[in-house]
């Protein structure tokens, strides 16, 4: 199995919130809501208006095996509102906003070639900072997958109803 990458774009919403969806069957699968809740987030008319607004403020990338989408991930140049109460780094930034897969990809690598994908353009665009915020709950793997693509903690936050996040940085 080949994984390109490409562009995205508008047009890709329908994977993209089916990748999300299927994160969500995942999660709840293995007993794990506290991320995402329960319900398929495609029912949510605020995530798909999230991930346009990312789209809009900087760059999609899709990851593909074999011509599928496997894998989405937003890269803009911060976080957004909804982290504006965290301290600015001080120096330009590239942020990762969404980062899903197709569950049925998984253990193929599709994220973490996303992953360096992103710290590819952010070097390209003269950025040494790329960061990611990430639910930090439950067992704390997802904190450990970005950690194992060069990611190391910096602040933690509480969201709305106590969700307990993780802002990670790796330098590029």
């Amino acid at each position: 199995m080949e994984i390109s990458i490409r562009d995205g774009g508008p047009d890709d919403m329908p994977a993209i919130l089916a990748m999300l969806d299927s994160g969500v069957e995942w999660l709840v699968a293995q007993g794990r809501t506290g991320q995402w809740g329960t319900k398929p987030l495609s029912e949510n008319p605020k995530t798909a208006e999230s991930i346009a607004r990312h789209m809009a403020e900087g760059n999609v990338f899709i990851a593909e095996i074999d011509g599928v989408p496997a894998a989405a991930l937003t890269l803009t140049h911060g976080p957004g509102a909804q982290l504006s109460h965290l301290p600015p780094p001080g120096e330009p930034e590239r942020y990762i906003n969404w980062l899903a897969s197709d569950r049925r990809f998984k253990g193929h690598g599709v994220g973490g070639a996303l992953l360096a994908h992103a710290a590819e353009e952010t070097r390209r665009a003269g950025v040494s900072l790329l960061r990611v915020d990430c639910y930090a709950g439950d067992d704390g793997g997802l904190v450990r997958y970005y950690e194992s693509h060069g990611f190391v903690r910096t602040e933690t936050y509480e969201g709305k109803d106590d969700w307990p996040g993780q802002v990670l940085a790796r330098r590029v």
